[in-house]
């Protein structure tokens, strides 16, 4: 089976890619190693050519699935991994210095069973390394053969532009959303004006826009328990917003989750949502959507209904936002 296609410098991706995450980590208890494996293969036949995974995802546990459930098939698929954010002796930690960038790609590689990792981004600004270090380290690895091209993840317009002119920059990858709308204050435009490829990570807002969500019960370990946005106070006036969104898709006649993969595809050509999820039936409904096509009076009633602050809450609490790189919208409050 074939998707179509967009391009991400030299890759020709599926126009959905697919986030591995959710096999191992973030929203409670992940599905088991055979149902992981099964779901990657289905991703493959459905004709997703896209996976994205990284270092830290599960302490490591990830990109051994990966490896261990598909590098059958490497040459089917452009394979994408990240550092600086990695687990040490069980412990998450930050740091993007270039001895410690190479440390992880060894262990990635190692771990994913392959010789080199397509794209390799750097998953979060080490605020305490220069960025043009690290993206040094990168360049050298490029030069090893051990990766082919460079990424970055939820970094500013103004890093990237940084970054860029150390070696260029073939992705950034940054939350995107109908419900985040932060990439379209700079990112975005620096990606278009640099002819840098922009992968959105959570298109469907983890969930939330994808009916997952209809109150705080949360299994333990899951993350969107401690995100302002997925609890109260911010938690009932969002489901509001979430219902009205759901009637929408209703209306166009498809999933609340194909609409805003839709939404998201149509900000762009230079744009590749990566939708995770651990249930086949969301996976093959997520890649449908590749090939829909949407009504531009529903994807502006899709704006009119995630208007700039619209949405209450932030995106992450304090701790992990001090991470985050990417700009503010003008309305919002750390």
């Amino acid at each position: 089976m074939t998707l179509p296609t967009r391009q991400i410098g030299p890759f020709s991706v599926s126009a959905i890619g697919l986030g591995c995450m959710n096999l191992n980590h973030a929203y409670g208890t992940p599905p088991g190693e055979e149902e992981g494996a099964r779901l990657l293969n289905r991703a493959l036949d459905l004709g997703c050519t896209f996976l994205d995974t990284a270092a830290l995802y599960g302490m490591g546990a990830n990109e051994r699935l990966l490896g261990k459930a598909v590098m059958h098939r490497r040459a089917e698929f452009t394979l994408a991994s990240k550092c600086v954010l990695d687990a040490v002796d069980g412990q998450r930690v930050l740091d993007g210095r270039p001895e410690s960038i190479a440390r992880t790609l060894d262990a990635a590689l190692l771990r994913l069973g392959t010789d080199h990792i397509d794209l390799y981004y750097l998953h979060r600004l080490d605020r305490k390394v220069p960025i043009e270090e690290s993206v040094g380290a990168l360049a050298r690895a490029k030069e090893a053969g051990k990766i082919r091209a460079l990424g970055l993840s939820e970094m500013s317009a103004d890093t990237l532009r940084r970054a860029h002119a150390v070696h260029p920059i073939t992705a950034m990858q940054t939350e995107y959303s109908p419900w985040v709308r932060n990439p379209e204050v700079a990112v975005l435009d620096a990606c278009r004006d640099l002819g840098v490829g922009f992968v959105a990570f959570s298109p469907v807002a983890r969930g939330f826009l994808a009916g997952a969500i209809n109150g705080p019960n949360y299994a333990k370990g899951d993350v969107r328990a401690t995100m302002p946005r997925f609890v109260e106070p911010a938690l009932s006036y969002n489901l509001a917003l979430a219902r009205r969104f759901d009637a929408l898709a209703a209306s166009a006649g498809c999933t609340p989750a194909q609409l805003s993969l839709g939404w998201v595809l149509s900000r762009g050509a230079n744009i590749v949502p990566i939708p995770g999820t651990g249930n086949i039936a969301h996976l093959e409904e997520n890649m449908a959507a590749a090939t829909m096509t949407f009504d531009p009076a529903t994807l502006a009633d899709v704006d009119a209904i995630f208007a700039s602050g619209a949405v209450s809450g932030n995106r992450y609490p304090p701790a992990m936002q001090a991470q985050i790189d990417t700009e503010l919208l003008p309305d919002e409050v750390i």
